[in-house]
């Protein structure tokens, strides 16, 4: 089953679409020559005019630099097949539906998140530059900012997952689940028992995972299972047999939202290897936090966000929403999903917001490391203006051509002061910022392409909140855990690997 789940996520990458075309290309290229080989020489010259006057659209297009090229290089090289992958990529009909469904939801789903004007007006007096970067993702995806009644941070899956189960027990209204991955085995095979039970209660239950799930994981009518005990599921983007790049868009958050008042997120799946009952590549680190208060709202209105898009079983948002009024002394919370139809990078933005206002340090810990030039910029400034900057990453990697990848940035890093360490008891999927003992970023949000541009994603910014101290102070004990890499590492690592790193850069974005 491993196999086929790999075959299927070939199949389904940019990168065979690219080779599919560039194979269509020789055979058109073969065709047209042996057709109208007195006229070679005019059909040759017409791709290429398209393919300039293509070159010059995407160059005063607003998309990122490393995009560009990615795009510019086979167009030139290769004007058939890099003019018909390009329409491709960019005429699809399904995603426009999608991204037409999303946008209708967020304009009802708005009202529902309406920022407490005291707390804004407090934050605002507090720290502007911070009160500037709410303003952001208020703007950007309609969140708001709130004083959390409280939160918990989980340093591995098994403290979470124990957390987790005490709280679907005792749940009374409702429980949301969107998970990216969701498999059969222990973990799930607990959280299922409680689910059905909570239904017999009249709990009511709704369950949502992404469809790369129905690959190895899950039958793929597994949601027909689930309905028989009442269970409401959703498979999000069904895996299909069809050239069609919205498959390449996964529904990649973590959440689980309990009666409006409880919601959990972080690098967290349901499976037994995030919980570390299965072994893949030694010990799994993974983090999550739990929030409690009105500030959940965010996530359930995520949550139903994603559940209305194909228009079935549609939630009424004002049914789950937590109308309580919280204002205290704890710190700012503001949670934001990021959506990869609207061009607009929430998590990416909040990520560089960190970087570049950071004063003191900047600690991150991501299982994957594929830098666009605005980041891998703003990393080297940011440590060059004096800023402590440490990376962790994996030292056993789940995908070894992307861990080549992720290498081929630290000689750049590392001649520029940035710390690099490797956790060597196993694999870190945490996905975290850290900053100045008074922001912090937990989340699904990798530092690769997937992530940052093509993924449904969520995250939660905290500020001046007392869990940073506990995510600090787990960070610092995963350091002690880690191998520092320093410039001899790089040099005397494998020469074929390296070689294969940089290659992959030329196609980082397709990865």
């Amino acid at each position: 089953m491993k196999l086929i789940n790999k075959l299927f996520k070939i199949i389904f990458s940019k990168l065979t679409f690219a080779i599919l075309l560039l194979i269509l290309q020789v055979i058109v290229l073969y065709v047209l020559f042996m057709l109208f080989y007195e006229y070679i020489v005019y059909l040759f010259g017409g791709f290429t005019f398209l393919s300039i006057l293509l070159v010059l659209y995407i160059v005063n297009s607003n998309e990122n630099s490393s995009y560009k090229i990615a795009w510019i290089i086979p167009i030139l090289i290769f004007p058939v097949v890099g003019i018909a992958f390009y329409c491709f990529c960019h005429l699809q009909i399904s995603i426009y539906k999608v991204k037409k469904a999303l946008v209708k939801e967020q304009s009802i789903s708005k009202k529902y998140l309406t920022s407490n004007k005291e707390i804004s007006s407090n934050l605002e007096k507090e720290d502007k530059s911070t009160y500037n970067l709410i303003n952001y993702i208020n703007n950007t995806s309609n969140n708001s900012v709130y004083n959390p009644s409280d939160i918990k941070y989980f340093k591995c899956g098994e403290d979470m997952f124990s957390s987790l189960i005490n709280d679907l027990k005792n749940a009374k209204k409702y429980i949301f689940l969107e998970y990216f991955i969701l498999e059969k085995g222990y973990m799930w095979d607990t959280i299922l028992e409680i689910l059905k039970e909570k239904v017999k209660e009249n709990v009511e239950v709704r369950v949502m995972y992404d469809g790369m799930c129905s690959l190895m994981m899950l039958p793929y009518n597994y949601k027909d299972e689930l309905l028989k005990y009442n269970i409401k599921c959703k498979m999000f983007f069904p895996i299909k047999l069809e050239l069609s790049l919205h498959q390449n868009n996964r529904d990649h958050r973590k959440i689980c939202v309990i009666d409006g008042d409880i919601a959990y997120t972080g690098g967290i799946n349901i499976a037994d290897e995030y919980i570390n009952k299965k072994k893949r590549f030694g010990y799994w680190k993974d983090t999550a936090i739990r929030i409690n208060g009105n500030c959940v709202n965010s996530y359930t209105v995520m949550f139903i966000e994603m559940w209305n898009i194909d228009g079935i079983d549609k939630c009424q948002y004002s049914k789950y929403i937590n109308n309580s009024d919280v204002i205290n002394n704890n710190g700012y919370i503001i949670s934001y999903g990021d959506n990869p139809l609207n061009n607009k990078q929430i998590g990416k933005r909040v990520y560089m917001d960190i970087i570049n206002t950071a004063k003191e340090y900047i600690d991150i810990i991501t299982p994957y490391l594929i830098l666009d030039e605005e980041l891998l910029n703003s990393l080297i400034y940011a440590s060059n203006r004096g800023v402590k900057v440490r990376i962790i990453m994996p030292h056993i990697p789940d995908k070894k051509l992307v861990y080549y990848l992720g290498r081929s940035y630290y000689k750049d890093l590392i001649s520029n002061g940035i710390s690099i360490y490797e956790y060597k008891k196993g694999f870190t999927h945490a996905k975290m910022f850290i900053s100045d003992d008074i922001k912090a970023v937990v989340g699904t949000i990798n530092l690769d392409y997937r992530s940052l541009y093509l993924h449904f994603e969520c995250a939660s910014y905290i500020y001046k909140n007392n869990v940073i101290s506990s995510i600090k102070k787990d960070y610092d004990n995963t350091i002690l855990e880690s191998i520092k890499i320093d410039k001899n590492d790089v040099d005397k690592y494998n020469i074929f690997k390296r070689i294969i790193g940089k290659i992959l850069r030329l196609i980082s974005p397709l990865m």
